[in-house]
């Protein structure tokens, strides 16, 4: 079956693209907003500032530190049993569960003590090494960003 290019996001690294199939039946609300900020340019330029290698690759953040998000108000979790595996991507956020905005992160690999927990609300299809190429640290002395985030549809 084709991807749906409506619920696909492409998202240029530095070392080469990175496809990502959006999960709209776990999160609808969460994929409207990815998508809503991608089509905005919001993604793009901004960096990945947390790289913990066999953990994740956090980023979305227009600040860098980690402490920003968008101007867009808070988004309520949509939780799911969906597995935080290898290529999931799934929101950040901090103690309060309700408070994803901006920040996502890609799992490296199996992180299912997260389900449940953090809203899932797409999946690497194409590109992971990309991903695993990113710049480790938390932050990064150099960290990788993002060139660009589109969704596919509007390529």
């Amino acid at each position: 079956m084709a991807a749906d290019p409506e619920n696909t996001l492409v998202m240029a690294l530095e070392s080469g693209p990175v496809t990502i199939a959006l999960r709209p039946d776990l999160a609808p609300g969460h994929v409207q907003r990815i998508k809503e900020l991608a089509r905005e340019g919001f993604y793009d330029g901004v960096v990945f500032h947390r790289v913990i290698p066999g953990f994740m690759a956090q980023g979305g953040d227009p600040t860098g530190t980690g402490m920003g998000g968008s101007k867009k108000p808070n988004l309520a979790a949509e939780f799911s049993a969906a597995a935080h595996v290898r290529g999931v991507c799934s929101m950040a956020r901090s103690s309060n569960p309700n408070s994803a905005n901006s920040q996502f992160f890609i799992c490296f690999d199996d992180a299912t003590f997260l389900d449940n927990q953090y809203t899932v609300w797409g999946e690497v299809t194409d590109g992971m090494e990309h991903v695993d190429a990113l710049p480790k640290g938390e932050p990064p002395r150099a960290p990788g960003k993002i060139v660009s985030m589109k969704v596919a549809a509007d390529l």
